[in-house]
């Protein structure tokens, strides 16, 4: 079972990378040296993440930027940083897997992509649904969604997702769509869907805003003669939505001149 052993300072030496537990963004330079030059001046504030494997035997799980940032340090100033704290857990292969995958996804930036590759990896290793939302602070459903999507979406939607181009409820409706039409058709129906996102969508002219209205009953002198049903034509005429050709037309009937005037001062 997954656990913090204890909270340690170890030989920096000591903490090596294992070829199963990886970052999985590439290193980002700029932070590095933002970490380096924070580091030098305030020494380490969060302990880097080790997985003791065998006693003494360390290997790193989370904090892959400020462990490279102390290399860095320690290349440029020898004997700075000769041991580092650390946060020492304890668990099974899979269980340090996941974890290091959480502790990516975790940041402050982190997008919903980079919560697929943890769940996906989470599922495979037989981790029920449950297990991994309660791991990951999520609701279940979200897990599910991500499930169901997320393995065979089209790489140009994730790209889209993972720029922040379009949203994960708008990926989630392409998705669908493919999974919808009949095998074989699902590249032609991705295809569709992000073209209509380069194409934006005319909206139709609205028939009547409530500054017109406002304008040419003022202007009218005789009396409407309209029941309940006109007016609520009429109030769904002025919001601009759901309103039918049937309504628009109920409206022309009902107050003759508000949407057509003859003339206009």
């Amino acid at each position: 079972m997954l656990s913090t052993k204890r909270f340690d300072y170890v030989s920096f030496d000591q903490v090596h990378l294992h070829p199963s537990v990886a970052n999985h963004r590439p290193l980002n330079e700029a932070k590095v040296a933002h970490y380096a030059e924070d580091i030098l001046r305030n020494g380490l504030l969060e302990p880097i993440v080790v997985w003791e494997r065998n006693p003494g035997e360390f290997y790193l799980v989370g904090g892959f930027h400020r462990h490279n940032a102390i290399r860095r340090i320690r290349s440029q100033n020898p004997g700075y940083f000769d041991r580092v704290d650390v946060r020492v857990v304890h668990g099974e292969l899979d269980e340090i897997q996941a974890l290091n995958l959480k502790l990516n996804a975790d940041r402050l930036d982190a997008r919903i992509t980079d919560y697929f590759d943890a769940i996906i990896f989470m599922a495979n290793a037989n981790w029920d649904k449950n297990r991994i939302a309660r791991f990951l602070d999520k609701n279940v459903a979200w897990i599910e969604d991500i499930l169901r999507y997320a393995p065979g979406m089209d790489s140009r939607v994730r790209r889209l997702l993972e720029n922040g181009e379009i949203s994960w409820a708008k990926a989630k409706a392409i998705c669908k769509t493919a999974l919808a039409v009949p095998a074989g058709q699902e590249r032609a129906a991705v295809d569709a869907a992000l073209a209509a996102l380069r194409t934006p969508e005319e909206k139709a002219p609205r028939a009547l805003t409530y500054r017109t209205a406002a304008k040419r009953l003022k202007a009218r002198k005789e009396a409407f003669r309209v029941n309940g049903d006109d007016v609520l034509a009429l109030l769904q005429v002025l919001r601009g939505k759901n309103a039918s050709p049937e309504t628009v037309e109920r409206v022309r009937a009902a107050f003759p001149g508000l949407l057509d005037p003859a003339t206009e001062s």
